[in-house]
């Protein structure tokens, strides 16, 4: 039902309501609203948060969008994780409505006595409602100036319209007739909902022994082994360590090198065709360790600051224990056998899907039962494998359960599907998603892509950009060479708050099994790959310093560990592609003390902003006149300022247009930090 001021059309909003938007602590998201009345009285807004407890927080201001849409916004910011609520509250504004009419009377010599009298009135009306220690001698002095007949109209009229006393009212407004809208539930999140850099590996490689020849049996690694890869890949700057499937693996229709349909005597098999007689999916591969291995392994992540991701990968090898123990959890067909995993023309022997509309309740319980073993043995993030080859409501119930009891326990979905259904993963409960931005490469796509990502579908799908994984080698990086890889990483470093990298990445592995397919040659889904780090480091080979500067810039900066903020600028060039993130700094950390022994706080914007500039072409130098949006950067037109690269350590003085130079190999791209000039010595470049 429309209320006395109507107010309708509110967001962020998922499902016109049904289902809660998301944000995470700290982050902050615009709330809008259309708002009108009848007439010519003028209306406010404001937003009202609602804190999990149900306490009413300090009400946010509203202002028009632009003039004459009706259309109302304000930035919000959710200060702790839980079940929070927000409405919008119009009202009718009489101070304003007569500020209005006695700005063209007075002047006008209408009416005057009589507005004067009508504005003393709502002056005394609004002083009981200001605090004494917040303004109210101002709003009173003011309301005495309106009654002092030894004074002009004007004089009178102007002060009621001092600074200082529109900063009171501005707080403490005289509202009438004030309507709200009904109340939008906002779930908040812990901050790795968010933000994270992600490195994956499989702990089976690290460590590994294999005879190039084949003489002798190859030795697998284990979470002791994987254990040692943990300083570098933590020295790199990742937060999440992700490992595929750790479970025993079946012997059936085991796969060969390169996904042959025939394994060897020494073969090790695809970790997602899970399930022998040694267990299933709360079992642990004996050539990896024991759970104790698995539980030493979790803490000296965390000892790095780092949490472990688990793969939950709900399908089973044919030698799997539920085979036998549940057959209804799987289809048969019509010559008896299980049907395993297609799709035409692949097929997938090794592995069985669950069929669920026999025992739904069976299933969900024992999903819900596996996750929660994990969960005590230190797991708070699952990438679920292919959850859009299960029904939607099966991934509703497990994960209502398990966050509604441990609500910081996250589910990445790894589902490369069609849009309807990963945007419903994400809106029944999904924290993260994996993307479509292996397939975004050019200029336009990743421009309207991220506008999409960035924009309402930020209220309940986040994305995870990984550069690439264990599937996926996408052309761009088999072509592109060594560049390739750096473009690829700066873009999904700085355009996604949450990135990750399959390990082998920071070497340019880019050989893919035939021409034409994105399956790597020698794929690690089918056999161990170790790999000499310390060579490839020695040698100049590895990415790793490039990725350990991106990731020191992801947490310098906050406007990185931000999604609703990214925008687009112009360069005259395709190849290139500039965008930029600003976010507000936190109170607490606008004031820095000085490095240089001293006892003085030195000032520092009260915005992070990045500017970034990528060479998407890794073949050739290209070169462009940048021309910025300067008010996106929180900038007038004509304004100048100081840039420092990220990624060199360079200082530049930059304007509205400027000209740059992107080479492959040598300068791929700029990631600018805006300072004012004097934090920035030297001369200007």
């Amino acid at each position: 039902m429309i209320g006395r001021i109507p107010v309708l059309d509110v967001r962020p909003s998922v499902e016109c309501g049904r289902r809660p938007a998301r944000a995470v602590v700290g982050e902050t998201f615009d709330v809008t609203a259309t708002v009108f009345r009848e007439g010519h009285d003028a209306v406010n807004a404001n937003v009202v948060l609602r804190d999990p407890s149900g306490r009413r927080g300090p009400w946010t201001p509203m202002r028009e969008l632009a003039p004459g849409t009706d259309r109302w916004g304000a930035e919000v910011t959710p200060t702790a994780e839980g079940r929070w609520s927000f409405t919008v509250e119009a009202w009718s504004d009489p101070v304003a409505t007569w500020k209005h009419n006695a700005g063209i009377k007075i002047p006008a010599g209408i009416d005057v006595p009589l507005m004067l009298a009508e504005g003393a009135a709502l002056f005394e009306r609004a002083a009981r409602r200001v605090p004494k220690e917040d303004g109210r001698p101002l709003v009173l002095d003011a309301l005495d100036a309106l009654r002092d007949e030894d004074r002009t109209p004007m004089a009178r009229f102007a002060a009621t319209r001092t600074p200082e006393v529109e900063r009171v009212l501005s707080r403490f407004p005289l509202r009438e007739l004030v309507s709200s809208s009904r109340p939008q539930a906002l779930r908040v999140e812990r901050r790795r909902a968010l933000y994270g850099s992600w490195y994956e590996f499989f702990p089976r490689s690290e460590g590994a022994v294999v005879d190039p020849r084949g003489a002798r049996a190859p030795r697998s690694g284990s979470f002791r082994t994987a254990a040692k890869r943990l300083p570098a890949v933590a020295a790199m700057g990742f937060d999440v360590v992700y490992l595929p499937p750790i479970h025993p693996i079946g012997a059936a229709f085991r796969k060969g090198p390169n996904n042959a349909l025939s394994a060897g005597p020494h073969d090790v098999g695809s970790p997602w065709a899970i399930g022998s007689p040694e267990g299933g999916h709360d079992a642990v591969h004996p050539d990896l360790g024991t759970i104790e291995d698995f539980d030493h392994f979790v803490e000296q992540a965390r000892e790095l600051r780092m949490e472990v991701a688990l793969d939950f990968a709900l399908q089973c090898s044919p030698d799997h224990p539920w085979v036998a123990k549940h057959p209804e959890w799987f289809a048969h067909r019509a010559d008896g056998t299980i049907a395993y995993a297609e799709n035409p023309p692949k097929k997938y022997q090794d592995i069985y899907p669950i069929s669920f509309d026999k025992d739904m309740a069976g299933i969900v319980a024992e999903t819900v039962r596996v996750l929660r073993y994990w969960m005590d043995h230190g797991v708070r993030i699952f990438r679920v494998d292919n959850p859009h080859t299960k029904p939607v409501v099966f991934w509703e119930k497990v994960i209502a359960d398990i966050n509604g009891t441990d609500p910081d326990v996250i589910f990445l979905a790894e589902a490369f599907t069609r849009p309807a259904m990963m945007h419903t993963l994400g809106k029944i409960g999904f924290q993260q998603s994996y993307t479509y931005f292996t397939w975004r490469n050019g200029k336009g796509e990743l421009t309207e892509y991220l506008t999409e990502l960035s924009g309402e579908a930020a209220a309940y799908m986040r994305p995870n950009f990984f550069v690439n994984t264990p599937d996926i080698l996408h052309a761009y990086l088999q072509h592109g060479g060594r560049a390739a890889f750096e473009a690829r990483a700066v873009l999904a470093a700085t355009l996604s708050p949450t990135w990750g990298v399959y390990a082998g990445f920071e070497l340019c592995e880019n050989t893919p099994v035939r021409e034409g397919s994105e399956e790597y040659l020698d794929s690690e889904k089918y056999q161990l790959r170790p790999r000499d780090w310390a060579a490839a480091e020695a040698q100049g080979r590895s990415l790793a310093p490039l990725i350990t500067t991106l990731n020191r810039a992801r947490r310098r900066h906050p406007a990185l560990q931000e999604l609703r903020n990214v925008r687009f600028h112009h360069a005259d060039n395709d190849a290139v592609l500039v965008f930029s993130k600003r976010t507000r700094l936190p109170e607490e950390s606008r004031l820095r003390t000085g490095g240089h022994g001293d006892d003085q706080d030195e000032a520092v914007p009260a915005y992070d902003t990045v500017l970034v500039i990528v060479n998407l072409d890794p073949h050739h130098t290209r070169e462009a006149t940048v021309s910025l949006d300067m008010p996106e950067l929180g900038l007038d037109w004509a304004d100048s300022f100081a840039v420092r690269d990220e990624l060199t350590g360079e200082t530049y003085h930059w304007g509205r247009d400027n000209y740059v130079r992107l080479e492959p190999g040598r300068a791929p791209a700029h990631v600018f930090s805006l300072r004012p000039t004097s934090q920035i010595g030297g001369s200007p470049n």
